[in-house]
């Protein structure tokens, strides 16, 4: 594998995925020509795909995260949510391009300011399912680069906003208290201050 991008039994990521494990390479004759391709397997999704090596940085297979790129998605995460106006098709659309970009950071702008209204009871059913997809994308990469389950990731990111939204709570306390009306004692006046099944699939070249 001395002239492969990636090695056996690495974690990668692929974008319409997630992160998977290359299971080995494998060289098919297919109408005629041969490839060689990184098998991948998904346990999440419980797929293969056979990713041609010429082809896998074009089509975003990627490495893990690195420190670095981990520290950018804290930061996004107590970013404050970024209020989306207009139509939610447009929007969700948006939100869509973001996960299956293979960014982690763009993943992380969607787990923010989609979580917002986790709570919310009028939530649309697309919302949720957009959110919660994003989130178990981003959760999926922390866990395998953490070396946490699961649900344990997911519970890192969640306690990341909440904390930080909190936190933005507790300052417009202390800015409304300091900017609220003062009575005087001595006048009128006042003062303010500031899928089940195994499934195989070749990613064409």
């Amino acid at each position: 594998m001395s002239n492969t991008v990636f090695n056996e039994n690495q974690k990668v990521v692929y974008p319409a995925h997630g992160v998977g494990t290359i299971q080995g390479i494998e060289t098919q004759i297919i109408g005629g020509i041969e490839l060689t391709a990184y098998v991948v397997k998904f346990d999440r999704d419980k797929m293969t795909l056979r990713i041609p090596l010429n082809r896998c940085l074009a089509s975003g297979l990627r490495a893990l995260s690195t420190d670095r790129e981990l520290t950018r998605v804290d930061r996004t995460l107590k970013a404050k949510a970024k209020i989306s106006r207009g139509m939610w098709s447009r929007r969700a659309k948006e939100y869509e391009t973001k996960i299956n970009s293979g960014n982690i950071v763009s993943l992380a702008e969607v787990v923010r300011d989609l979580h917002k209204n986790v709570d919310d009871p009028d939530r649309s059913y697309s919302e949720r399912i957009i959110y919660e997809n994003a989130l178990s994308r981003l959760a999926g990469e922390i866990s395998a680069v953490e070396e946490v389950d699961l649900p344990k990731a997911s519970e890192m990111l969640i306690k990341t906003i909440n904390d930080n939204t909190k936190q933005e709570a507790k300052e417009e306390i202390l800015v409304d208290e300091n900017s609220a009306p003062i009575n005087s004692e001595d006048d009128d006046f006042f003062d303010a201050d500031e899928h089940d099944s195994e499934d195989e699939e070749f990613v064409a070249a």
